[in-house]
C-alpha cells in the first residue's frame, strides 16, 4: 500500500533500493494534466528567433550557429528533466549550492580568464568556458526560497533579515569585484522580488525605501561629480553619457547605432540575413552584436512586428511564472516562481531598454535569444524548477 502505483509490480519492485523507489512514486504520483506545455512553446519559441538572429548576426558563421543549437538542446533537456525532481529535494541542498556560488565566483576572480579588462568567465574541463556569476543567479533564487521558507515564521524579526543581508552581500561583492555591475544591480531586483513575496512586513520595505532614495541620490550627484572612487571609469563613462549623450558622444555610439538599426526595420523589417549596405549590422556599427544588442538586429531585420512578438512571448513566460506563484502549494515553490519572474522580467527589459537607449549601457544578455550558453542553460535551469512547481499536488517534506 506504501508503494502505492507500483503494487501491482511487486514481485520485481521488492528488489529496487528504497531511495531509487522513492523517486519512482514521486514520479507516478504527479497529475501531468497540471504541466505547463506552454511555458515549453514560449522558450522554444524565443530560442529558434535566437537561433535565426545570431546566424544573421554572425554572418551565417556555422560553428556559432551549431554551439548555440547545442545549448538550446542541452538547456531544454536540463529543463524537462529538472521538472520532474521535486524541488523539495533541491532545496534540502540550498547550503551547499550556495557555497558553490561562492566557490565558483571567488575562483572565477583567481583563475579567471580575462576579456576586455574583465575577469567573468572560468574555463572548466571537459564543458568548455562557463560564466558563474549567471548560474549564481538560479542559485541565489533555490537559497532565498528555502531561507524564507525556512524562517517564515520570523520573517520581520532583525536577525533573519540581517542574515538575508549577509547571504546576498557576498555574492554580490564578488560579482562587483569581476567588475559586473549589471549582472550585480539584476542580482539584486531578483533578491528584491523573492523578498517581497515572501511576505515580509511593509515596514521594512518602506524603511529600506526611505533609506534607499536618499543614498541613490547622493551616489548620482557625487558620480556626476566624478567622486565615487569603486566605480571603474568606463561604467562612469556608460552613466555620464546616458545623462549628458551630447558631451559623451564616443561612450554612447553603440546605442545610437542600435536606435538607428532598430528604426530603420520600420513595421515588417529587411529581412533576416540581409546584405544591403544600408544594414548597420553589416557595416559592423554594433560591437556584440550578438549578444548585448541582438535586440537591434531583432529591430532591423524582423521589425516593429518582430520586436512586439520577442516582447509579448517575454510577458507571456513572465505571467506563467506569476499564475504558477499564485497556485504554489508552500512558500518556497511561489518564491521560486517569483525569483524567476522577477529575472526574466528585469533582464530582458534592461537589455532591450540598453538597445533603445533607456538605460544606460550595461552589458545583459537578452534571455534565451542572446548568443552564449551559459545564460541559455542557467535560464533552462530555474525554469525546470518552475516548471517542478506547478506539478506539485500537495506538501511534501524531506
Amino acid at each position: 500500500k506504501q508503494d502505492g502505483p507500483c503494487l501491482y509490480f511487486m514481485p520485481i519492485y521488492q528488489f529496487v533500493p528504497y531511495r531509487i523507489r522513492g523517486f519512482i512514486n514521486m514520479f507516478l504520483d504527479y497529475d501531468f494534466r497540471y504541466f505547463n506545455f506552454r511555458l515549453i512553446l514560449y522558450m522554444i519559441a524565443l530560442n529558434i528567433i535566437g537561433v535565426l538572429v545570431i546566424r544573421s548576426a554572425t554572418n551565417l558563421d556555422a560553428e556559432a550557429v551549431n554551439k548555440q543549437l547545442l545549448g538550446v538542446l542541452v538547456g531544454l533537456a536540463i529543463a524537462i528533466g529538472l521538472s520532474f525532481i521535486d524541488y523539495h529535494r533541491i532545496l534540502n541542498f540550498s547550503i551547499i549550492i550556495y557555497g558553490l556560488c561562492i566557490a565558483s565566483l571567488i575562483a572565477v576572480l583567481i583563475w579567471g580568464r580575462d576579456v576586455n579588462n574583465a575577469r567573468r568567465w572560468i574555463e572548466v574541463p571537459v564543458i568548455g568556458q562557463l560564466q558563474p556569476s549567471e548560474f549564481v543567479k538560479i542559485g541565489l533564487i533555490v537559497t532565498f526560497s528555502w531561507y524564507f521558507m525556512k524562517y517564515q515564521e520570523k520573517i520581520n524579526q532583525v536577525s533573519t533579515v540581517i542574515i538575508a543581508v549577509a547571504l546576498f552581500a557576498a555574492p554580490a561583492f564578488l560579482i562587483f569585484e569581476q567588475p559586473n555591475l549589471s549582472t550585480c544591480l539584476v542580482t539584486m531586483v531578483m533578491v528584491l522580488g523573492i523578498v517581497f513575496a515572501s511576505g515580509i512586513s511593509y515596514r521594512w520595505i518602506m524603511g529600506t525605501l526611505a533609506v534607499t532614495v536618499p543614498v541613490v541620490s547622493t551616489f548620482i550627484y557625487l558620480l556626476l561629480n566624478g567622486m565615487i572612487p569603486f566605480i571603474k571609469e568606463y561604467q562612469a563613462g556608460r552613466i555620464l553619457a546616458w545623462f549628458y549623450p551630447e558631451q559623451y558622444g564616443e561612450a554612447r555610439y553603440q546605442q545610437n547605432n542600435s536606435i538607428i538599426a532598430i528604426g530603420s526595420g520600420q513595421l515588417r523589417g529587411k529581412g533576416l540575413y540581409n546584405t544591403t549596405i544600408a544594414s548597420v549590422k553589416n557595416g559592423n556599427f554594433l560591437s556584440e552584436e550578438q549578444t548585448d544588442f541582438i535586440f537591434a538586429v531583432i529591430g532591423e531585420e524582423l521589425g516593429f512586428i518582430g520586436c512586439v512578438a520577442v516582447i509579448i512571448l517575454f510577458l507571456l513566460i513572465v505571467y506563467e511564472c506569476l499564475m504558477m506563484a499564485g497556485r504554489a502549494r508552500d512558500l518556497s515553490g511561489k518564491l521560486i516562481c517569483t525569483g524567476m519572474a522577477t529575472l526574466i522580467a528585469f533582464q530582458a527589459f534592461s537589455n532591450i531598454a540598453v538597445a533603445t537607449g533607456i538605460f544606460p549601457n550595461t552589458g545583459l544578455p537578452l534571455p534565451f535569444i542572446s548568443y552564449g550558453s551559459s545564460s541559455l542553460i542557467s535560464i533552462c535551469l530555474g525554469m525546470g524548477l518552475v516548471l517542478n512547481v506547478g506539478l506539485q499536488r500537495e506538501t511534501r517534506h524531506y
